[in-house]
């Protein structure tokens, strides 16, 4: 994976499934892939969108995020059902040959036998014409990446077990490091402090609050975020020096 200095490089989520929208299921993804592509690649996802299995909406929404991101992850619609149709959608948005894909076929039909190697399952090796494998060691059936565009399944633990498989198709960019501090106060008790030291260190460092309820006490959580590792520590400077100054009791359990 190349390392760019200085660079910054970005990626949004298209969750794809009518499962997610209806509540049936829980994303437990998102966090996972986020915090892994700023962590081990640099990257960092700025947009996140959930989409149903509708062919015209993942064709806008892949057209459409993959000219404004440098990558697009899509999660799930890529297994054997009739409604896994986003391999599908994909190649029609890239206006590509849907068809299997000759090494993804062989791992399938290896990993099923032939008898056992039905429609369903020959279906998971049919991709865009051009696409790349992302490999998967848990249940063979593999992920592609065409473009920037990169697809992986649905199920968190499938996911998970083949995502250093990613790493070699991405573009390294500069890791987003963060530091954080819980108080005891409100938030509109440091409000006006935190604007201020904000404008200070504006497209340097970004400052959220967070509130929280935790043994009985109210609380904010301050989090910095920012790929400048030196601003990064003035900016944290100046917001214990706030707190010292208006005697704020910092939470340390």
């Amino acid at each position: 994976m190349k390392n760019i200095n200085k660079k910054k490089v970005n990626a949004a989520i298209l969750i794809i499934g009518n499962e997610i929208l209806s509540g049936r299921t829980h994303d437990l993804n998102v966090s996972f892939l986020s915090d892994w592509l700023n962590k081990k690649c640099g990257v960092t996802v700025e947009e996140v969108r959930v989409i149903p299995d509708i062919e015209n909406k993942i064709i806008k929404n892949i057209l459409q995020l993959r000219k404004e991101f440098n990558y697009v992850f899509t999660t799930g619609g890529i297994g054997p059902t009739h409604d896994d149709i986003t391999a599908k959608s994909i190649s029609r948005a890239f206006k590509r040959k849907y068809e299997y894909h000759k090494e993804a076929y062989l791992i399938l039909e290896k990993y099923y036998g032939k008898g056992r190697f039905n429609e369903g399952r020959k279906k998971m090796a049919k991709m865009p014409r051009g696409s790349s494998l992302i490999y998967n060691p848990v249940s063979a059936a593999p992920g592609f990446i065409i473009k920037n565009v990169i697809c992986l399944p649905g199920v968190p633990s499938i996911l998970k077990s083949m995502i250093d498989n990613v790493r070699k198709y991405l573009v390294k960019g500069l890791v987003v490091l963060n530091q954080s501090i819980r108080l005891y106060t409100i938030e509109s008790n440091i409000s006006k402090e935190l604007k201020k030291i904000q404008g200070k260190y504006l497209k340097k460092v970004d400052i959220g609050s967070y509130p929280f309820f935790r043994l009985g006490h109210i609380g904010v959580s301050i989090v910095l975020r920012s790929s400048n590792k030196k601003k990064l520590e003035l900016c944290f400077i100046e917001i214990k020096k706030m707190v010292r100054k208006k005697k704020i009791k910092v939470f340390k359990n």
